[in-house]
């Protein structure tokens, strides 16, 4: 993976490559709570019937969008509030909190681009003792009037690349989902692909993912061949 031995700047996923967000507080019941919330409000067969609370974020901005504007940033907010709540029970990924600092101790700049709130992720990063590694440097869901830009938009990819002040050519990403390396593309950074399981590992390799490794220990034997691991 020559790309990360090159790399100054290493952009991670949040929900997967660094933590389970949504390992106690599941993502089903996240979902099932703002369906329950905010589908009277709309016709239900325009709402997909999906446990990603992420997807039903993206329809209820969609055109013609099932909510009222305001309506939709409420769920939004509401799933912001969620996010954080989830943070709090979140598994780390194994060896991630390990390459973190092993990036920083190296030279490297280490940053987050995710479709999760970045309030969510400065929690969890707080938690664990990280944020001062990402300082400046989450790049979380943004929502403007027009809904939010999530993946494959590359907006929170090249966020973090202006965060880092890096060129696309000297960055790498570390993501688990065929969103993530689409958006890695359309930013023009290098991606490595993080499969905790063999049905992520087979989205990875049928989106066109040429890396994919298992666990992050790969990653951080790449990094640094004489980490203790």
């Amino acid at each position: 993976m020559r790309e990360l031995t090159s790399a100054q700047c290493v952009i991670f996923d949040f929900d997967g490559p660094l933590c389970r967000l949504f390992a106690r507080r599941t993502a089903a019941s996240v979902a099932a709570r703002l369906w329950e919330t905010y589908v009277p409000h709309a016709p239900r067969d325009s709402w997909p019937h999906t446990p990603d609370p992420l997807r039903l974020l993206a329809t209820a901005f969609e055109a013609p969008s099932p909510l009222p504007r305001g309506t939709a940033h409420e769920l939004e907010h509401s799933l912001t509030q969620e996010e954080i709540a989830a943070a709090e029970g979140a598994f780390p990924t194994g060896y991630a909190d390990a390459l973190v600092r092993t990036l920083g101790a190296t030279g490297r700049r280490p940053a987050v681009a995710t479709d999760n709130s970045a309030a969510a992720v400065e929690r969890y990063l707080a938690g664990r003792g990280l944020l001062d590694a990402f300082a400046g440097r989450v790049c979380g869901r943004r929502c403007d009037a027009d809904g939010p830009r999530l993946k494959p938009d590359p907006d929170c990819v090249r966020r973090a690349l202006e965060a880092t002040g890096t060129p696309a050519a000297d960055a790498v990403m570390i993501g688990d989902s065929a969103r993530d390396l689409g958006a890695a593309r359309a930013a023009g950074v290098a991606f490595v692909g993080y499969a905790r399981n063999d049905r992520k590992e087979a989205e990875l390799r049928t989106a066109g993912a040429i890396h994919v490794v298992g666990s992050l220990k790969e990653i951080l034997l790449t990094v640094d061949p004489l980490a203790h691991v």
